[in-house]
């Protein structure tokens, strides 16, 4: 993806699905995934290898973690990420670590998305738990 590129109109459809069901959720958190950034392709292998070495960073980190997939209504990509207790700012540098354009951030129960380059700002996306779907 272009460096300069703005923020991609998929990152405001973004809904979510948890894989066991959760009660909790920390007055902060970011969302954070290690697959392939938005207009790039990598392998299944190279997905899954990013995704086992962030899930090892941020579980070496001893913060709250919860196993979320994103994905688009519209057209049915999905990628599998972490929910996790740690600032944005933060977040947004360990983004950059795994080739991430942007990551989002919950606060109070407000989604916010955000670049992770100098270009960061915290721009709404609406309310997280109406994007996250329940278990069936």
């Amino acid at each position: 993806m272009n460096k300069d590129a703005p923020l991609h109109p998929a990152y405001f459809e973004t809904r979510y699905r948890q894989d066991a069901p959760n009660s909790y959720w920390p007055e902060n958190f970011s969302i954070i995934t290690a697959y392939a950034t938005t207009g790039e392709i990598w392998t299944e292998e190279q997905n899954l290898s990013a995704d086992r070495a962030l899930e090892t960073e941020l579980r070496n980190s001893d913060h709250w973690l919860k196993r979320l997939t994103g994905y688009s209504p519209s057209s049915g990509h999905a990628e599998s990420g972490w929910a996790v207790e740690i600032p944005w700012t933060e977040a947004c540098a360990i983004g950059l670590r795994y080739k991430q354009h942007a990551i989002y951030f919950v606060s109070g129960e407000e989604l916010h998305v955000t670049l992770c380059d100098d270009r960061r700002e915290l721009v709404h996306v609406g309310k997280f738990l109406e994007r996250l779907d329940s278990l069936s």
